[in-house]
């Protein structure tokens, strides 16, 4: 019998192996992003810097800022180096980010490093998304972009015990150095890591890009298409707004203002306002572990509900019962009813927001579909921003109890806001298997 491989199965492992890079990348990005959130509380408590709440929120939001930055420029630096080298400068401008807010000597400093490390955050997550839609196995595009989302709230999970685990013994400041031990991980990927396939295209590298698709065992990259001027992409933008569509442009807006809102919110004061509410320490870090273990299990149902019930009724759905969730934490409960209320919360949140991304794809047309979705994302950035800070003020005010609440609404709003967009548009077919999970956070 013969040893030798397949070479169809050997390229489907080497496409896996690049699935699986990608997902590490991620999960270090979710790490990096969720930790803060997890060192809050001692932070808060010892008064470390002369941190106050309202200071407190505005270090979440910088981060959130940084990603935006990070995600508007990420494109425009990928066409020009590459996604390859752009997702290793992203790993390690944000590990090197999380050194300076280990070193940070007072707030200034730790704020600097929040930001850049945002900048780094928010350029590899997409990224990495294109990667993998590059490299998915054959006919396993939408799968696999949903299991590289669960990196993220996989990295919310090790951020919870890297809490856990050093803050007592060691202190705040190792929680962040082990967030810059994805450094190591940097040369891997840069050795590893193949260039994206649609990069090489489009720089008119076709007939590598071909013997890599070979080698991979994945499909080929279609025939440039020639590349949009600013001309053309400033038309496409234009074009959301003509006629009656600036109605829908906006309310999609809206919606993914107050969808990561929502996300960035909570994701950065759980642990704080659960301590808030009466919970012990360790037991606000667990409803983290909860919290993302919920946004693991949401992200792979997500897109089979939208399949069978359509995005946009999902992701109205899925709002309101963020919204019941998030509001139901602000009533001090049993751990043990608070923890399904957490996980469930999770379960929803997180892949509420993907389904407006989903939404605004499927009633999309093909040639405006990039911008749209691309816009949406990026204006729903700015309630990234918002969301930290508001958390800051309200607990600053000493309206701490009103936070769930606060965030609660956030997500009535963008229930509202899809609900009302999906009715007034034109009933349209069904994008494609592998085109319904195209956003992120």
């Amino acid at each position: 019998m013969s040893s030798s491989t397949h070479p169809a199965a050997r390229g489907s492992r080497l496409a896996l192996l690049v699935v699986g890079l990608c997902w590490l990348a991620v999960l270090f990005d979710g790490l990096d992003m969720f930790i803060y959130g997890s060192v809050l509380p001692h932070l808060l408590e010892t008064k470390t810097f002369g941190l106050t709440p309202d200071t407190a929120g505005d270090l979440g939001s910088y981060a959130t800022f940084g990603m935006l930055v990070g995600a508007l420029t990420a494109g425009t630096v990928a066409d020009r180096i590459g996604r390859k080298k752009l997702m290793v400068g992203c790993v390690v401008l944000f590990s090197l980010a999380s050194g300076v807010c280990a070193l940070a000597g007072g707030v200034e400093v730790f704020g600097l490093g929040r930001t850049l490390a945002g900048v780094g955050l928010g350029g590899l997550l997409p990224t990495a998304i294109s990667m993998v839609s590059d490299y998915a196995p054959r006919g396993r595009t939408a799968v696999t972009i949903g299991l590289l989302m669960t990196a993220h709230h996989a990295g919310g999970i090790l951020s919870a015990y890297v809490a856990k685990w050093l803050i007592d013994p060691v202190g705040w400041r190792a929680a962040f150095w082990v967030c810059v031990t994805p450094l190591l991980f940097a040369p891997v990927l840069a050795r590893f890591l193949p260039e994206s396939l649609s990069f090489l295209v489009a720089k008119g590298r076709t007939e590598e890009a071909t013997a890599l698709a070979a080698r991979y065992d994945v499909e080929p990259p279609a025939a440039a298409l020639g590349r949009k001027s600013a001309a053309d992409r400033l038309d496409a933008l234009a074009g959301l707004f003509r006629g009656g569509e600036w109605i829908q442009t906006l309310l999609y807006w809206l919606a993914s203002f107050g969808g990561l809102l929502l996300v960035y919110g909570v994701a950065t004061w759980l642990p704080t306002l659960m301590r808030a509410e009466g919970y012990a320490l360790a037991n606000a870090l667990t409803f983290v572990v909860v919290f993302n273990l919920g946004g693991i299990v949401g992200m792979l149902v997500a897109g089979r509900a939208a399949d069978r019930f359509g995005a946009p009724r999902i992701s109205a759905v899925w709002f309101a019962l963020t919204a019941a969730g998030v509001f139901l934490l602000s009533v001090h409960m049993s751990t043990a009813i608070t923890m399904t209320v957490v996980f469930l919360t999770g379960v929803f949140l997180n892949s509420a927001q993907t389904m407006i991304y989903a939404t605004v794809s499927i009633r999309s047309t093909p040639d405006s579909r990039a911008t749209a979705v691309g816009w949406t994302s990026g204006m729903g950035r700015f309630g990234a921003v918002f969301g930290p800070w508001l958390g800051g003020q309200l607990l600053a005010a000493g309206n701490g109890d009103r936070g769930f609440t606060a965030f609660a609404l956030a997500g009535v709003s963008s229930m509202v806001f899809i609900g009302i967009a999906a009715l007034r548009s034109a009933k349209q077919p069904p994008v494609p298997a592998g085109q319904e999970l195209v956003g992120a956070h």
